[in-house]
């Protein structure tokens, strides 16, 4: 028999979690936007000096990023607000909304950018200088130490907008490398191949294109309550089932909101004990699936009562 409590037992506090991770969150965000500055200057300088439109188009592309890593910004710092009045589950989907708005301006801008690429292979021009290929190799170097410095934040909070902002770093990389590749062709052909620049520009475009497609999808999913990878849920069914009053786990819903999981789940417990004491078993299952490590922010737990030839075996 279980001995209930007078008073459930204490739900460890998500709050300060979920401000920490914010807050890595923010810190990755701010090393974007100062790197972002920084190359976006480096970038279009060296582009228009060097005759090189696809460098001058990767450094729009860098200077859009400065937009769209503030966002990213402030939508962690929003995610990170407790739940209020208006707000009693959080304010969890303010990071994927900020995701949304980030996917839309990069899906404007590579068609902007397309654009004009098609108007440069139309229009007669000088070969780039040679100069430019020694800035790509740098800005493919520096973009690749960031793309994996972020994107390791992001898996470490969960978080679909700083994936997304490390993405934007790796496609930075592609976008450079595929100007790299079309200077080097427009430089060793030589007339007739001036256009090859404008080529590898057009190339990027395409990389920056699915980029936004892909993360908008993932942001729309998210907000849609869309569920997460089955081997979250099955996790979770375990971590139940180690609970010995638990005989079988029912149903289990999850979803995500910004940083944290929410978790509805249906256990099966004897049909013969108390009200009491099924109040008691679904405090503790709660509280287990909350110390899991598994970024659960608030579990709902429904008492079901197995058939009799369960609970004998």
């Amino acid at each position: 028999m279980i001995k209930p409590t007078n008073t459930p037992a204490p739900l460890p506090s998500k709050t300060d979690a979920i401000a920490q991770q914010a807050s890595l969150g923010m810190r990755a965000a701010l090393w974007s936007v100062l790197a972002n500055i920084a190359l976006a200057i480096i970038k279009v300088v060296a582009g228009m000096l060097g005759n090189s439109y696809a460098l001058i188009a990767d450094g729009i592309e860098s200077t859009l990023d400065i937009f769209s890593t503030s966002v990213v910004w402030g939508g962690l710092k929003i995610a990170a607000r407790p739940p209020d009045k208006n707000h009693p589950f959080g304010h969890g989907k303010a990071e994927p909304l900020a995701s949304f708005i980030v996917s839309l301006a990069l899906l404007a801008t590579a068609a902007g950018l397309a654009i004009q690429s098609v108007r440069e292979i139309l229009t007669p021009h000088h070969v780039p200088a040679p100069f430019t290929l020694f800035v790509l190799l740098g800005v493919i170097a520096v973009k690749e130490i960031l793309f994996r410095f972020i994107f390791k934040a992001g898996e470490g909070i969960h978080s679909t907008a700083v994936k997304g902002e490390a993405w934007h770093h790796r496609s930075d990389a592609l976008t450079s490398a595929a100007a790299f590749v079309g200077i080097s062709i427009a430089l060793l052909a030589g007339e007739g191949y001036e256009s090859a620049d404008d080529w590898a520009a057009l190339f990027a475009c395409g990389l920056i294109g699915w980029n936004g497609w892909r993360l908008l999808r993932a942001a729309v999913a998210e907000v849609m309550d869309t569920a997460p990878l089955p081997q979250l849920q099955d996790r979770i069914r375990a971590r139940a089932k180690e609970l010995p009053q638990v005989v079988e786990v029912e149903k289990c819903r999850v979803r995500k909101s910004g940083l944290v999981y929410f978790v509805d789940i249906h256990i099966l417990v004897d049909g013969g004990i108390t009200v009491s004491e099924g109040h008691e078993i679904a405090h503790r299952a709660k509280n287990h699936l909350l110390q899991a490590g598994l970024n659960i922010s608030d579990v709902s737990v429904h008492i079901e009562p197995a058939p009799q030839n369960l609970v004998a075996t």
